[in-house]
């Protein structure tokens, strides 16, 4: 069972989106909040939680600011982003953060909660249109000469592990690389692993940022 809180200080889709994601057998929502601040609360008092699902323009603590916060303190749970404004800076910022994806609240009720269970298997749900500008925004206000920069091809990667993190930067389930590189999700789960100890990262959003970035200080 997949345990969903759900953060949004609009109550009636507080409400809403309880009983649409609570159709699904496979997840229990044990928790709303008004605000990043309030659900950071409540998880504390709560025995478990495996998925955040965040609005992100909230008053007096946003989605932005409450994922960060969210994951400093829990780093095992996953924040999905839920929103009606298409801001690429908010989302961006949201997955700088640690925010596992993001989805629009004008989608069908069965994208959300097939959304909720992407993120809950550790994949990413992060739309190309948004992967491919992320390098942009995220290019740092001053670094020093690009011969100082560590580049991805400095620590040690294989030829399939750089496939692997080029295709998790595209935004591809662990599923999709498997058929993008005729593996077994097994083995790509397996190749992550290593990624993420060879560059010293937490999770998939982290290596995506690595890669985008990387190609920006070339």
């Amino acid at each position: 069972m997949i345990k969903v809180v759900i953060v949004d200080d609009d109550s009636f889709i507080r409400e809403s989106l309880k009983v649409l994601v609570g159709l699904d057998a496979e997840i229990e929502v044990v928790g709303s909040a008004g605000d990043g601040q309030e659900a950071l609360a409540l998880l504390q008092v709560l025995p478990h939680a495996d998925v955040v699902l965040m609005d992100i323009r909230m008053p007096n603590c946003d989605g932005v600011e409450g994922t960060r916060r969210i994951k400093s303190s829990y780093p095992q749970i996953s924040v999905l982003m839920l929103t009606t404004f298409d801001d690429d800076e908010y989302i961006i910022e949201a997955l700088r953060n640690g925010a596992s994806g993001y989805l629009l609240k004008n989608i069908p009720p069965d994208r959300i909660i097939q959304g909720i269970k992407t993120v809950h298997e550790g994949n990413m749900l992060i739309h190309p249109d948004i992967a491919r500008k992320m390098a942009g925004f995220l290019q740092p206000a001053s670094r020093p000469d690009a011969a100082e920069q560590p580049r991805l091809d400095d620590y040690g990667l294989t030829k399939a592990e750089l496939a692997v993190v080029s295709s998790i930067a595209e935004g591809l389930t662990n599923k999709e690389i498997a058929g993008k590189l005729f593996l077994s999700e097994g083995t790509v789960k397996n190749y992550i692993t290593d990624i993420l100890s060879k560059l010293g990262l937490r999770d998939r959003t982290q290596i995506a940022i690595f890669y985008l970035k990387s190609l920006r200080e070339r």
